[in-house]
């Protein structure tokens, strides 16, 4: 029988495995051993999703011709190919698509599976040091700090604020242990991504006494005639094209500022809702406010420990 899901024919010590109508060769399996390797699963996962076995290589540190062999062997031991290399760049074939879904299935299982036996078995750390965006704030609600200082009642936690570049680099240097920071396109080969299901909402402020605060549907139009208050860490890749900015390492600066008239400014919506001291005004704007998903962040060379890991499952 052929389905769209993986079909296995018995056989005395062998396993045929059918994929979305793809008959694969005859995978020997008497010895009771997996047919690949994890490492080569995570080369075909990576090249996929970077479009490259290069860029797969730099990530994952190693060379081309690893990754490239690595994937060679995933292909013979399923018995297709799960790239078309006829072209620049390597192009899934509909056989790499559908394993696609299974390996990350598989590499993800991997991953809960080391992650268990951290928390079950690894010592607890002495001290975690965190660093977050302010995009993300607690919810004073679910109590998370006070339920883990319940959890890990002899740990130091350090709490550092950063925004942009400067969380990536508190996290690669070793500085943190783990960090959170608005969803990037591309992260540092070193690091570890894992997406946050929770998601922040930015939207755009000005004082109540500031011309904007009363201009209605105009306000858009108008934002450019006015100074702009906003992060140090996104001068470069300003979404908004302004004259005149001010900025500040931080959103609660950025906010001050902007409670004083300074300017308008991109705020996260739960840090005015906690902080401001109802001297901001909200504007309404086409495509405002903005949603804005998290990751959480640690170096692939230092996995999260048992208390790390905490905050990964309170958070994810």
């Amino acid at each position: 029988m052929i389905r769209n899901a993986p079909q296995t024919g018995a056989t005395t010590g062998s396993i045929i495995v059918f994929y979305g109508g793809i008959k694969m060769d005859s995978i020997d399996k008497s010895d009771g051993s997996m047919p690949y390797s994890p490492e080569s699963l995570q080369a075909f996962v990576e090249a996929a999703a970077l479009g490259s076995f290069s860029a797969a290589a730099r990530r994952l540190r190693k060379t081309q011709s690893t990754v490239s062999t690595a994937i060679a062997h995933l292909e013979a031991d399923l018995g297709v190919s799960l790239f078309d290399r006829s072209g620049r760049y390597p192009q899934l074939t509909e056989a790499g698509r559908q394993v696609l879904g299974h390996a990350q299935e598989i590499l993800a299982a991997d991953v809960r599976l080391q992650q268990l036996s951290v928390r079950l078995a690894a010592p607890v750390e002495a001290r975690l040091t965190v660093v977050f965006s302010d995009v993300y704030q607690l919810d004073p609600e679910l109590r998370v700090l006070q339920r883990f200082a319940e959890a890990f009642p002899e740990i130091e936690l350090e709490w550092l604020d950063a925004e942009g570049e400067d969380v990536l680099e508190v996290v690669c240097s070793g500085r943190a242990g783990l960090g959170l920071l608005p969803r990037q396109e591309r992260y540092p080969d070193e690091l570890v991504a894992r997406p946050l299901a929770h998601h922040s909402e930015l939207s755009i402020y000005v004082a109540r006494d500031h011309p904007l605060a009363d201009a209605g549907r105009r306000a858009a139009a108008q934002l450019a005639r006015y100074r702009q208050v906003r992060l140090s860490a996104e001068v470069e890749h300003a979404r908004a094209a302004t004259g005149l900015a001010w900025t500040a390492t931080d959103y609660l600066m950025v906010m001050e500022m902007t409670e004083d008239g300074i300017g308008w400014a991109e705020l996260p919506r739960a840090l005015v809702q906690r902080y401001d001291r109802g001297q901001l005004v909200e504007l309404t704007l086409p495509g405002w406010p903005r949603r804005i998903h998290s990751d959480l962040l640690w170096r692939r060379d230092t996995p999260p420990g048992p208390a790390a890991l905490w905050w990964v499952d309170a958070l994810g």
